[in-house]
């Protein structure tokens, strides 16, 4: 018979491999300064809805921690972030907006077909003025670094405090 104390015995968080923010700190910076500039005229609920979904493609577990953290800290839903890795399947949550700023994230993130097809490309410069598409894929290109710099040292979620960098 089990307790209502009982305990769950998690697995051990891993260590990072490399603090390489403490290491490469202009890159950091620059980093920080240019994920400044991308979000500059873009949606701050759409832009964290990008990056979540961004994150998701890219397993970067630290990223999706701090985004997912600051979605809900702006507002966001509990169930709109819960659907997002299913949007296609779950299209009524969204904006025609978002569908197309989610379905350029995938093109360019994954990049399938080696290039974005002409049809997303063409459905997101449909909702998007010229220079927040510019924007849009700034950011799309600046949270796929973020990724990379995460999931190759292994920066370790569950630790970031929204408002944090």
């Amino acid at each position: 018979m089990s307790t209502a104390q009982e305990t769950v015995e998690y697995a051990t968080e891993h260590a990072p491999r490399l603090a390489w923010a403490e290491h490469a700190p202009e890159v950091y910076k620059a980093m920080i300064r240019l994920d400044a500039a991308a979000r500059r005229g873009l949606d701050p609920t759409l832009y964290e809805l990008v990056k979540i979904r961004a994150s998701q493609l890219n397993h970067c577990a630290f990223c999706l921690d701090m985004h997912t953290k600051d979605a809900l800290a702006a507002g966001e839903s509990v169930e709109r972030i819960v659907q997002l890795s299913a949007w296609e399947e779950s299209r009524h949550f969204y904006t025609e907006k978002e569908l197309a700023a989610l379905e350029l994230t995938e093109a360019v993130t994954v990049l399938t077909d080696g290039f974005v097809p002409d049809e997303v490309y063409e459905r997101a410069a449909g909702h998007f003025e010229e220079a927040e598409l510019a924007q849009l894929i700034a950011a799309i290109a600046v949270i796929n670094t973020w990724n990379r710099f995460g999931v190759t040292t292994r920066m370790v979620p569950g630790h970031y405090k929204p408002g944090h960098q």
